[in-house]
């Protein structure tokens, strides 16, 4: 029966599948507040560089499918996107419809902050609105095969330097504003601790963290951002450097824009050899994470 079943709702941010859905997103992206039109050309320019559209839906999809081979019975894994089409309450709408009355949220973030991870839950809870049971999962950076995974993808991105011992290792996140630091929001902690589960994996002798992909609003963001770190390391002499987007789960344009594109040519400017983890996509850690962690929550509801 639909109503024994556990659905899934993996979560993403969501991005245009085209040129022209660029306008569109960023305004829902703002609230319904329109964006000047320099930053839309700009923007599309960006979209336009990493062949005219996002990857995200098509990746997210990918990563929902193993998630669901991993799981099996009794679960059915749907895929709801925050800022654009499928939209989180398109899902549910649909689960809903399936006649299933139960449902695990994830979202694609390993790292949980009340203004990211948080208004999932908000955008999920508002759309279930006491048809379905909600089980959420807030966090699930801690799972092993996530941290076994990345840190496989470290030790295979150093082997592109001529002297591995030598490269500077910086793991990188979204921003956010300062401002989530007031609330003792634990994405930053988290993201530390992440990233020095990694680094003990790797046998990494340091490491740094540095935010990317800052909003262009005038309030003060989280730093330092990479574009100053990769400056100063520069200056320093040192001439190799290997970007872990820990954050980050899959290719979008904060990777494939924000790193290939802008980080590259910066690095190319100061002298440096940069070069980037590959990104996690469908790899069979991630979803193992994050297939472990769902199992768990329905669990703990007693849905198994």
């Amino acid at each position: 029966m639909a109503a024994d079943r556990v659905a899934v709702l993996v979560m993403a941010y969501g991005g245009p599948g085209n040129i022209d859905e660029v306008e569109p997103y960023l305004m829902d992206v703002r609230g319904g507040r329109p964006t000047k039109p320099q930053l839309v050309e700009e923007i599309r320019a960006r979209y336009a560089r990493i062949g005219g559209r996002s990857p995200i839906l098509e990746l997210t999809r990918a990563q929902a499918a193993g998630i669901g081979r991993a799981l099996g019975d009794p679960f059915s894994v749907y895929v709801g996107m925050r800022h654009w089409h499928p939209y989180i309450q398109d899902a549910i709408a649909e689960i809903a419809r399936a006649g299933q009355n139960r449902v695990v949220g994830v979202a694609m973030a390993p790292h949980y902050s009340n203004m990211s991870v948080g208004a999932y839950e908000k955008k999920l809870l508002q759309a279930a609105d006491g048809r379905l049971d909600v089980a959420l999962v807030r966090t699930w950076w801690k799972q092993p095969e996530f941290l076994d995974a990345v840190a496989n993808r470290v030790v295979q991105a150093l082997q592109r330097f001529p002297r591995p011992s030598k490269v500077q290792v910086v793991f990188t996140a979204h921003s956010l504003p300062e401002k989530i630091l007031a609330s003792a929001d634990p994405y930053p902690d988290e993201l530390k601790a992440s990233a020095g589960e990694v680094a003990a994996r790797a046998r990494l002798s340091g490491w740094r963290l540095a935010y990317q992909s800052a909003g262009a609003t005038a309030e003060p963001w989280l730093g330092p951002d990479v574009a100053t770190v990769l400056t100063e390391l520069a200056r320093a002499g040192d001439e190799a450097v290997l970007l872990v987007p820990i954050g980050f789960v899959c290719d979008h344009v904060e990777i494939l824009y924000d790193i290939d594109v802008e980080y590259q040519a910066l690095a190319r400017r100061l002298g440096i050899q940069l070069e980037r983890t590959a990104s996690l996509n469908d790899d069979a850690g991630l979803v193992a994470a994050v297939a472990a962690v769902v199992r768990t929550a329905a669990s703990e509801r007693g849905w198994l």
